[in-house]
């Protein structure tokens, strides 16, 4: 696995300088107060005031300094030095007290060792993870009792699509064994000059849910939404603000989910 991971991270960090220049992240707005939650996370995670939140893939940190901005103690985890060091820096920038780890997410446990009212993770985290059991664990670990664990993410039915020709060339049940593909660009600025390869896993509802479930945790909820809330697969329509239809697809499929389960005490 230290190979795919590798090459994860050289890609993620060559991202970040890309991505805090996209009109994706919108910085400048971010820096002027704008939340860079969307609607429907804002929703899920509900109200944070006093609440201490892990904050799992966290890229260079702005939904961590959003939820801090609503009067969260937040700690934010990702593999990327380049991330982690901007994550920081907007954090002193902004006058916050998020605290970045660097880390890779499935070997959390042992360098953190903080229990959490709640753990939270969003949008493109889990397809870089060839590992749910283990991941699944270190949410467990990382949950005081009664703890919740709130995911939004993007529907594993739209991962496993070519988003150019709308057509299933991904496994949906894809075990053990990585896609690995050579990217031109990214998702937040397609026409950037960014070169890199990437390794990643599709993975099924029941490997989410079966994995979750066998740590202890209760589901509460669980969501589909026919929307993104971001743009991000190209080809898309905007239907209202925060929210984006894939144009390929001439049905009503479903582009994210949420889920919030509590850990039993």
């Amino acid at each position: 696995m230290e190979q795919y991971f590798a090459a994860n991270k050289k890609l993620w960090d060559e991202k970040v300088p890309v991505h805090l220049d996209s009109d994706l992240y919108m910085m400048e707005e971010f820096l002027n107060g704008k939340s860079s939650l969307c609607p429907v996370v804002q929703e899920q995670v509900g109200d944070v005031k006093g609440k201490s939140i892990l904050h799992l893939q966290c890229h260079f940190g702005q939904d961590s300094l959003s939820l801090a901005r609503m009067g969260a103690k937040v700690t934010g985890v990702d593999f990327s030095a380049q991330a982690i060091a901007n994550a920081r820096k907007l954090n002193d920038q902004l006058n916050l007290d998020v605290k970045f780890v660097e880390a890779n997410v499935l070997e959390l446990n042992g360098l953190l060792e903080e229990k959490f009212d709640m753990v939270f993770t969003s949008f493109g985290t889990i397809i870089w993870l060839p590992d749910l059991n283990n991941w699944s664990a270190v949410i467990k670990h990382h949950l005081k009792p009664h703890g919740e664990f709130v995911m939004v993410e993007f529907h594993p039915t739209i991962n496993a699509m070519d988003w150019e020709n709308a057509s299933f060339d991904y496994n949906y049940f894809n075990t053990g064994t990585p896609y690995h593909e050579v990217v031109e660009g990214t998702y937040a600025d397609k026409d950037s000059n960014l070169k890199g390869e990437e390794y990643f896993w599709l993975h099924s509802f029941e490997a989410i849910f079966s994995n979750l479930l066998a740590k202890g945790l209760k589901l509460n909820e669980f969501k589909e939404y026919p929307f993104s809330s971001y743009d991000v697969f190209g080809k898309m329509n905007k239907i209202e603000d925060w929210k984006f239809v894939w144009s390929k697809m001439k049905v009503s499929f479903p582009h994210m989910f949420s889920i919030k389960m509590t850990l039993e005490g």
